[in-house]
C-alpha cells in the first residue's frame, strides 16, 4: 500500500496517480465497506470539513459524500451556487454577482480540510473544457486538496466505484475483457467524462479494453493517448471498433452509456449546435445495450451505468434490471470508493 503520498494533493484524474496509489484507494474503500456494513466506527476525518459546490443537478454524488463525511466523523458543507458568487478568472469582466476563484479557494482554504466541485455543460456555457479549467483554477489557489466530483473531461470518483464494483462482482482485473460502449440518448449534452475516466483506471489493471463508438464520437487523442501508454507499461490492451455487437462478444462486463460529440460545442463552433448533435444522435439509435448484446457477452458478464440512465435508448428494463446488472452496487461504491479518497488526502 502506499500511504506516504497523499499530503495536500488533488484529485482532478487518475492520470495523476499510480497504479499502487489507486490499489490503496480500492484496499481502504473495501475495508471501510466492511466495517460500515459491521456498524463499526471510523471517524478517521472527525472534526473535518469538506466544502461541496455544485455548479450541476446531483443525486448519487451529492448524497454519497454528504453520508461519507458523516461516517467518517467530518461535515460536509453543501454550497448553493445560487447563493454565492459566480466563479470568475482574473483576467474576465465582473459584475456585482461574481468573484475570481483565487479569492474563493483561498477564503475556504482557511475555513476547512477539503473543497468538493462539479462543473460542466450549462455551468460554463457549454465550453468543451472549461468545467475542468474551473476546477483546476480552484486547485491552483487552494491549500487543501480539491476534489473533482465531475467537469466535462473527468469523472475520477466514478471510476474509482467502477473499478471497485468490477473487483468486487468478477475477482482478479487482468484479463477480463471491459467494453466502454457508447448508448443512444435524446439528450445529446452529456460531458465525455466517465469514459475520459474509465478507460485510465481499467488500462492501469492490465484489462483486454475494446473502446466502441459510432463516428464522430470519439474521445479525446490526448486521453486515448495516454490510455495506450498505460497498456504498453501494465499489459493487456486497446482496441477500438464502431460495431457494438462485435465490441459485446465474449466481454465480461459491458458499460454502455451516452457522451456527446465534442466537435459540436464551443470553443470549437461559435456556438453549441444542438441540432447537429441531434442529428448525429438519431442515426444511431441502434446503439443500446439489450438482452441480445448482453447474451454476446461471457456467462457472468456485468453490466455498468453510472446513472441516471436513459431506459429503453441507452438500456433497456431487462437488463438493467435484470440478474447481470451492478449498477446499484457500482451506486453504492461511490461511497465506499469516496470516503477512501477523502480519508487519504484530507488525514
Amino acid at each position: 500500500m502506499k500511504t506516504d503520498t497523499w499530503k495536500n494533493r488533488d484529485w482532478i484524474t487518475t492520470f495523476d496517480y499510480t497504479k499502487e496509489e489507486l490499489e490503496t484507494i480500492l484496499h481502504l474503500a473495501f475495508e471501510l465497506k466492511e466495517r460500515f456494513n459491521l456498524n463499526e466506527p471510523h471517524d478517521i476525518l472527525a472534526r473535518k470539513t469538506l466544502f461541496m459546490i455544485f455548479y450541476n443537478g446531483s443525486l448519487r454524488t451529492r448524497n454519497s459524500f454528504e453520508a461519507g463525511m458523516t461516517q467518517l466523523g467530518g461535515h460536509a458543507h453543501f454550497l448553493d451556487t445560487g447563493k454565492i458568487y459566480a466563479p470568475t478568472f482574473g483576467s474576465e469582466t465582473k459584475d456585482r454577482h461574481s468573484e475570481d476563484i483565487a479569492d474563493t479557494a483561498r477564503t475556504l482554504s482557511r475555513m476547512g480540510h477539503g473543497i468538493s466541485i462539479r462543473c460542466f455543460g450549462d455551468a460554463v456555457g457549454w465550453r468543451w473544457g472549461m468545467g475542468n479549467q474551473v476546477i483546476r483554477e480552484f486547485a491552483k489557489w487552494s491549500d487543501i486538496p480539491v476534489i473533482n466530483m465531475e467537469d466535462d473531461w473527468y469523472h475520477p470518483c466514478q471510476a474509482m466505484a467502477d473499478i471497485m464494483t468490477i473487483k468486487e462482482k468478477l475477482g482478479e482485473l487482468a484479463g477480463k475483457k471491459l467494453v466502454m460502449s457508447w448508448a443512444y440518448a435524446p439528450d445529446t449534452k452529456k460531458p465525455l467524462s466517465v469514459a475520459h475516466s474509465m478507460l485510465p483506471v481499467a488500462s492501469k489493471f492490465d484489462m483486454e479494453i475494446v473502446l466502441a463508438h459510432p463516428k464522430g464520437y470519439d474521445l479525446n487523442s490526448e486521453v486515448i493517448s495516454k490510455v495506450k501508454n498505460n497498456v504498453t507499461q501494465f499489459g493487456g490492451s486497446f482496441t477500438t471498433m464502431d460495431d457494438m455487437d462485435a465490441a459485446c462478444e465474449g466481454a465480461d462486463v459491458i458499460y454502455a452509456k451516452s457522451w456527446t460529440a465534442t466537435q459540436f460545442w464551443l470553443p470549437i463552433q461559435e456556438k453549441l449546435m444542438e441540432a447537429e448533435l441531434k442529428s448525429l444522435a438519431e442515426k444511431n439509435k441502434d446503439w443500446i445495450c439489450d438482452s441480445r448484446r448482453m447474451a454476446l457477452a461471457k456467462k457472468g458478464a456485468i453490466y455498468l451505468h453510472c446513472l441516471p440512465c436513459n431506459r429503453d435508448f441507452e438500456v433497456t428494463a431487462d437488463v438493467i434490471d435484470g440478474p447481470q446488472s451492478a449498477v446499484f452496487d457500482e451506486a453504492e461504491n461511490r461511497l465506499h470508493a469516496q470516503k477512501a479518497i477523502m480519508a487519504l488526502l484530507m488525514k
